[in-house]
């Protein structure tokens, strides 16, 4: 459907798809605290006041890309004189100074990105299935992972096939005894020789045929669930990512298992950025209403999706958050999710979900930035001891792509500022995800850190956008 055909609603100055429109107004305003007409008011402001300012970044895009273009025709082939072409970028704007100083004062950032290091995920926002998957990837077990993999060889009989494999699965319990001895060491012997594993007056004791022993550094056992003198699973920290070992007797390994080990657990993917950009074509305001609604379902912990697997149909949902008896004996909780990011699309692009003045398509990032936002609220109102959330320190993760130089970062800052002050937010709620991939972004690094010094949370590099950007400017 053209835009021009597209049913709408006015909503102040603007033309909302109603798909968009009566999906706002019915699911993603109730529970936030934000009414409808503050909500288009504020959109309305914001997007007549930041529109023009989009529009002459991307005319300042064209602008060096001429002078970059032109420079290189009456320059052409390597360059032989880099100090005269350094001079050249700074003369143009292109390259600008750099801070002396450089402070980050980000606040309320989650451990995930604060204090931990572990993988990250992409997954295209527009499959459910991938979203929960990626989600849930925050736990993962080591056994399924090597058996279904390339990581142990099907040689030697250790062939995957239809059914169990016993010397395959031998070759699996091996290897994760290798890991446990690696990252969690015993003060005498090897986890391969345990035969049990209790807790006894708080620290962990480890049964062998030669008699007991516990770890070698005691303070990487964090909890237990289950009894203590029997407990179904022991909990282990190495370098602030956790190791979940599982005890159970009656499943088909745990009863061949001298100790009774069904599983070795590991935290996984710390985060995940569900992506809006690269990954999926959004389009329209019905893409757009797909996409925001899968946001809003991670969010609230409500979005499902039927599976098909080994002849079985289940629901996936996102899993809990896991509880533990802790050393000390004090509840231990930990987070069951991947800590879940949002990549927004960059400045470039505009969207007929929306027509603002004189039936002009809004630009698709300022669109983003205000339905995202607002989507996140119902997790910031999301608190109580069982409640599934994403941030525990009240943050909103948006990974912004594809922006060019500071003024375009500031920019972004600016933006999601206006969005927080629509909505009643604290300023900097809008943790900042830039993404280093173009090369005026690249040359000028700092100098864009300290346009969002308060707001910035998470660096990456797109590599490959970097390198194309590279051949396009260069």
């Amino acid at each position: 459907m053209t835009a021009s055909a597209t049913p709408r609603t006015a909503a102040h100055g603007l033309q909302v798809a109603t798909v968009l429109h009566r999906f706002i107004e019915d699911r993603v305003l109730p529970g936030t605290g934000v009414d409808s007409a503050t909500f288009w008011k504020g959109f309305d402001a914001l997007v007549n006041d930041l529109a023009p300012k989009n529009i002459a970044l991307l005319a300042e895009r064209d602008r060096l890309q001429t002078e970059l273009d032109t420079w290189h025709q009456q320059n052409p082939g390597p360059i032989t004189n880099m100090p005269a072409y350094r001079s050249f970028l700074e003369s143009i704007g292109y390259l600008v100074p750099s801070p002396e100083t450089l402070t980050a004062t980000t606040t309320n950032v989650d451990a995930e990105l604060a204090l931990q290091a572990g993988p990250q995920l992409v997954v295209p926002v527009l499959n459910a299935r991938y979203a929960l998957n990626a989600a849930n990837a925050r736990w993962g077990s080591l056994y399924d992972a090597l058996y279904g993999t390339d990581a142990i060889a099907e040689t030697g009989g250790a062939e995957k096939g239809k059914g169990y494999n016993p010397i395959r699965g031998a070759k699996v319990i091996e290897f994760a005894r290798n890991v446990l001895d690696q990252a969690v060491p015993l003060a005498g012997g090897s986890h391969r020789d345990a035969t049990g594993y209790s807790i006894e007056g708080g620290q962990l004791v480890i049964k062998t045929a030669d008699g007991s022993t516990t770890l070698s550094e005691p303070t990487q056992f964090v909890g237990y669930q289950g009894d203590a003198a029997a407990p179904s699973s022991v909990l282990f920290i190495h370098n602030g990512l956790h190791l979940d070992l599982r005890i159970d007797r009656t499943t088909a390994i745990g009863k061949t298992d001298p100790a009774g080990i069904s599983d070795l657990v590991l935290e996984s993917a710390l985060s995940t950025i569900l992506d809006l950009e690269d990954s999926v074509a959004v389009v329209d305001a019905d893409d757009k209403v797909l996409a925001y609604s899968n946001w809003l379902g991670i969010l609230q912990a409500t979005l499902t999706e039927e599976v098909s697997k080994g002849g079985k149909t289940f629901t996936r949902g996102l899993n809990p958050d896991r509880d533990y008896t802790g050393a000390n004996g004090q509840p231990v909780k930990l987070h069951g999710r991947s800590l879940m990011f949002l990549r927004n699309v960059g400045h470039l692009m505009t969207n007929p979900a929306i027509l603002y003045a004189n039936g002009q398509e809004i630009p698709e990032g300022i669109l983003d930035a205000m339905v995202t936002v607002t989507i996140a609220m119902h997790d910031l109102k999301r608190r109580g001891k069982e409640a599934i959330v994403n941030s525990r320190t009240g943050s909103v993760y948006i990974v912004k792509p594809k922006m060019h130089g500071p003024k375009e970062v500031a920019f972004a800052s600016e933006l999601f500022g206006r969005v927080e002050a629509v909505l009643g937010l604290a300023p900097n709620t809008v943790k900042l995800g830039i993404m280093d991939e173009e090369r005026r972004t690249s040359v000028n690094l700092k100098a864009c850190i300290a346009e969002a010094s308060a707001r910035v949370a998470f660096i990456n590099t797109g590599f490959l956008d970097r390198t194309g950007d590279e051949m396009h400017t260069a």
